[in-house]
């Protein structure tokens, strides 16, 4: 029996995976899930990884530390940390080691905004790394200040949800403090664990093309396609990656 480890991404909580866990349990396999300190300003992942770690504190390594969107930078590093037999990748991000995450793509960023929080660019031979890469993100997300407006939120995070689930998951929402964004990342080497990547079709916030580029280039494989999902696979498509997930625990 796995222990599905289940670490939430931003603005989001334990709550969104519970459609996901039952379809999960009902395969035989257990579940838990992570509350991370989002709502901090001063926590960053080291502080969400410490969440993370204290949760799975007495369980043994047949655990799979399954990310979604920003927990994808957190998850690496507990893995880094303690025993885990693979990592799963949902419509995330990848860390990269002495850089942080605006380093990545801060070419597709309003520069006003960037010299606006004080960024500073990094060193240009650190981002030519990243120059054949495709945009990360959908441009029309980096537009967002907020999802307190339930529209925005139906239109990026929940688009293919069903009404019934969209509404009952706004209310939920939480306030994100974005300091995962622009610390560096405090992975320190890539943990030796199997990656898995899934990749959402109709994902509003992520491209899907730089999914399925950055799970190769970057984690040595070949994504895993829920072609007609949105940025929230496990609200809006419980079923299907309950079916991906067993199927991992058992390779």
């Amino acid at each position: 029996m796995t222990l599905f480890c289940l670490v939430h991404g931003a603005s989001l909580g334990a709550w969104c995976w519970e459609l996901l866990t039952q379809e999960i349990e009902a395969r035989g396999h257990q579940t838990v899930a992570v509350d991370l300190p989002i709502e901090d300003p001063t926590a960053g992942v080291v502080q969400y990884a410490e969440v993370v770690n204290k949760v799975l504190q007495g369980f043994e390594d047949d655990v799979v530390l399954v990310g979604h969107s920003m927990a994808c930078l957190t998850i690496p590093l507990v893995a880094s940390q303690r025993p885990v037999r693979q990592l799963v990748f949902i419509a995330g991000l990848i860390p990269h080691i002495g850089l942080s995450l605006f380093d990545q793509f801060y070419d597709e960023l309003d520069p006003n905004f960037l010299q606006a929080i004080g960024y500073n660019l990094p060193e240009a031979d650190k981002f030519e790394q990243f120059s054949d890469e495709p945009n990360m993100f959908n441009p029309a997300a980096l537009r967002i200040t907020s999802l307190q407006d339930e529209a925005v939120a139906r239109e990026f995070i929940f688009n293919d949800c069903t009404s019934d689930v969209a509404h009952w998951a706004f209310p939920k929402l939480r306030n994100q403090q974005f300091l995962y964004m622009s610390e560096v990342s405090p992975l320190q080497a890539w943990p030796d664990v199997k990656c898995t990547y899934i990749v959402c079709g109709e994902d509003r916030c992520l491209s899907p093309a730089w999914c399925r580029y950055a799970a190769r280039k970057r984690l040595g494989v070949d994504a895993i396609e829920l072609p007609r999902s949105g940025h929230s696979p496990m609200l809006s498509h419980p079923v299907q990656l309950a079916d991906m997930l067993a199927k991992v625990a058992s390779t």
